[in-house]
């Protein structure tokens, strides 16, 4: 079953504009409970705290359903969590969301929160899940006042100055991060290219000619 989210069914700790984005635009799917596994995961060596954090995480966003990305062949289908598994650099990591298409890499949220995608690498993309619902959100309404949208790739993405833009906080930018500036917004997504050391190219989308409102609205 989905069901439309408002109210309390929004998580906490978004912005007024992605809290405006779930609501309208996200649904919520049934999410398995995964507090049943946990004497499961306890004997395959899963740190009790661990589990506490993938309990959570599915308790927190397991189900929810946003609309596309413009990238990573357009990102998670619904957010999930599933069994941890340990992390080659130390930490646990867990499957964060299932993919819309075959895709090379997995989306999975970090020892530290974070939300990325592993390839042949680990490339943190935000500080948390929030930070990717933020720049879903920022990307939707960006879209939405822009007078117009340049992708670049490659050695383009290299060549774009940011010398006067600011970092878009709310998103809690890694290896993707929006930059604001007098009349545009400009969001960097490098995943792949760190997912696979500079093999895909890096990928910039330049929203143009926009207002306060449209740089700024909450």
């Amino acid at each position: 079953m989905n069901l439309h989210l408002h109210g309390d069914a929004i998580p906490e700790g978004l912005s007024r504009r992605a809290r405006s984005f779930v609501a309208s635009h996200g649904v919520r799917a049934d999410a398995t409970p995964l507090e049943p596994y946990r004497e499961r995961w306890l004997a395959l060596g899963v740190p009790g705290e661990v589990i506490d954090r993938a309990v959570a995480y599915q308790e927190r966003w397991g189900g929810l359903v946003l609309p596309p990305a413009p990238v990573y062949e357009c990102g998670p289908r619904y957010l999930y969590a599933d069994v941890p598994e340990p992390s080659h650099g130390g930490g646990w990591w867990f499957v964060g969301g299932e993919p819309r298409a075959s895709v090379a890499f997995s989306f999975m949220i970090g020892p530290n929160g974070e939300f990325g995608l592993w390839g042949d690498t680990w490339a943190p993309l935000h500080a948390s899940v929030e930070g990717w619902v933020e720049s879903l959100a920022l990307t939707h309404h960006a879209s939405q006042w822009a007078k117009q949208v340049t992708r670049l790739h490659g050695d383009e993405v290299e060549g774009l100055s940011l010398d006067d833009f600011e970092p878009v906080e709310e998103v809690q930018g890694i290896v993707d991060t929006w930059w604001r500036g007098s009349d545009s917004l400009v969001a960097l997504h490098n995943g792949e290219a760190e997912c696979f050391s500079g093999r895909v190219r890096r990928v910039a989308l330049v929203y143009s000619g926009l207002d306060k409102w449209g740089l700024h609205g909450q």
